[in-house]
């Protein structure tokens, strides 16, 4: 479903191109977890997204989010989320809030989440739009993503939703034993999304897939 930039959908409609998103884009594709599909069909992208690319909410491909970023694909978000095995009970961290949108997929698969973004401008938008729909388990924090959240840890999985050209060793550090990491490597087109698991202190790898997220940016100050 495809709306006009100058129609502003009520929510009913919203609602059916979610569903239309996760029947056609996620289901069809290999997404499978019950909670994943949930947490996609609950979770109002809408309200992640600029106002002028709005309209094109749930079609399947990244949106500009300003400050050179974006928010990825709908079924990206699924397959990382769905990787990571979520039950409910999980302390989880992101590193990259962006939009908040994928931060707001992973509170409905965990108790807690722990969130950090390198840009000031985005770390408070997201979370004025996370209080605003009432994701009341997600802390937001501004920082560098490579040092991780220390202080939360251990956690039970995290996500990284930008790309460094390695693994950074505080995530590994601040990873449950038992955990998993789904993070993507690489720079430009050259970039390949790992899923590790977390056994005797090493990550075993699990899953790999081609994508392109934007860089992992350091804090230079």
């Amino acid at each position: 479903m495809t709306f006009s930039p100058r129609h502003s959908p009520k929510e009913p409609e919203w609602s059916i191109a979610r569903q239309r998103m996760v029947t056609e884009q996620l289901e069809q594709r290999g997404i499978t977890d019950p909670l994943v599909l949930r947490a996609m069909l609950d979770v109002p992208r809408h309200h992640f997204v600029p106002g002028h690319y709005r309209s094109q909410s749930y079609e399947d491909h990244p949106l500009p989010i300003g400050h050179g970023q974006t928010i990825s694909q709908p079924y990206i978000v699924a397959h990382m989320s769905q990787a990571l095995r979520l039950r409910g009970d999980e302390t989880v961290l992101e590193v990259g809030t962006g939009s908040g949108y994928q931060a707001a997929v992973l509170s409905r698969l965990a108790k807690r989440v722990y969130t950090i973004e390198i840009l000031q401008a985005l770390a408070m938008s997201a979370t004025q739009v996370l209080q605003r729909l009432g994701y009341d388990n997600i802390e937001v924090r501004v920082g560098d993503g490579h040092q991780g959240w220390a202080e939360a840890s251990p956690f039970d999985a995290i996500l990284v939703a930008c790309a460094p050209n390695e693994i950074p060793y505080p995530l590994v550090e601040q990873l449950r034993e038992g955990g998993r990491l789904a993070i993507p490597i690489g720079s430009g087109d050259d970039q390949t999304l790992y899923i590790f698991r977390k056994q005797d202190s090493e990550l075993v790898q699990e899953i790999t897939m081609p994508v392109r997220f934007v860089p992992m940016t350091r804090n230079r100050s």
